[in-house]
C-alpha cells in the first residue's frame, strides 16, 4: 500500500463540520445500552482484572494513548495496562538491534514477540480483556460497542483515500477486523473490511458481529 502524504489533522481526513456518526441515534441507543448492561454484569472480573495488573508490578492499572475518533477527532483510548512502565524504551533497542522486527513493526504496527508485554499483559492480550475499559470510551461517546478498531495518525495515512469511511463512525470495541483473524489478516485487508463495514452498516450486522465476537475472542484468533 503506497504511504499517504496527508496527516489525519488536514482537511482531507476530517469529515463534514457538525457530521453524525455512523447510525445516528439507533446506533447510540444500542451502544449505551450495551456499554451499561456489559459494566454492571462484568464489573466482578473488572475488579479481579485491576487487581491482577496493580499486584504483577505495581505499576499503573489503566493506560490510555491518543487515537483517531469520529471526524478526525482525537481521544485516549483506555486499556488494561499489559506493558512494563519502560516499554518505550524497550521497543526502540527492540526494533534497533532487529531489522525483521522493525519491518513487521512498519508494516502492521504489531509485534508478534512483543518485549513491553507483562505476563499478566500477554494472558489479557491472548483474551481480548484488555479492551474492557474501552466500555467508558463507548459511554462518553468516543467509540462504539462496533466499528472500525480505533488507530493512530500513522495508521490513518495507511488507509489513504478509505480514511473517509473511518472518520465517518465511531472507532469499536468489535468489529469486521476482530471477527476476521484480526493480526492475521494484512493491513490492507483491514483498511477494506474497516470500509465495507461503514458502507454497508445495519444495526443488524452490528448484532451479528457481536455474535461472532464471542467464538473469535474464545478461540484467541490473530490475538497477541
Amino acid at each position: 500500500m503506497k504511504s499517504a502524504t496527508r496527516s489525519a489533522s488536514s482537511p482531507f481526513f476530517r469529515t463534514a463540520p457538525g457530521s453524525s456518526p455512523l447510525g445516528g441515534v439507533s446506533k447510540r441507543g444500542f451502544d449505551i445500552l450495551m456499554a451499561l448492561t456489559a459494566l454492571v454484569f462484568l464489573s466482578p472480573i473488572l475488579l479481579l482484572l485491576m487487581a491482577l495488573v496493580k499486584f504483577s508490578d505495581g505499576g499503573r492499572i489503566f493506560y490510555g494513548h491518543s487515537r483517531i475518533g469520529h471526524g478526525g477527532r482525537p481521544f485516549h483510548c483506555l486499556k488494561f495496562r499489559t506493558m512494563r512502565e519502560d516499554g518505550d524504551r524497550l521497543l526502540k533497542a527492540h526494533l534497533e538491534n532487529n531489522p525483521s522486527a522493525y519491518e513487521e513493526w512498519r508494516t502492521t504496527r504489531k509485534l508478534l514477540d512483543d518485549p513491553r508485554i507483562t505476563t499478566v499483559g500477554g494472558v489479557l492480550r491472548k483474551l481480548s480483556l484488555d479492551e474492557l475499559p474501552q466500555l467508558i470510551n463507548i459511554l462518553r461517546g468516543e467509540m462504539s460497542i462496533v466499528g472500525p478498531r480505533p488507530v493512530v495518525e500513522d495508521e490513518l495515512e495507511m488507509y489513504e483515500t478509505d480514511a473517509q469511511y473511518y472518520l465517518q463512525t465511531r472507532p469499536g470495541l468489535t468489529g469486521l477486523w476482530q471477527v476476521s483473524g484480526r493480526n492475521d489478516v494484512s493491513y490492507q485487508s483491514r483498511v477494506a473490511l474497516d470500509s465495507h463495514y461503514v458502507k454497508n452498516w445495519s444495526l443488524l450486522t452490528d448484532i451479528k458481529i457481536i455474535g461472532l465476537t464471542v467464538p473469535a475472542v474464545c478461540l484467541s484468533r490473530g490475538s497477541y
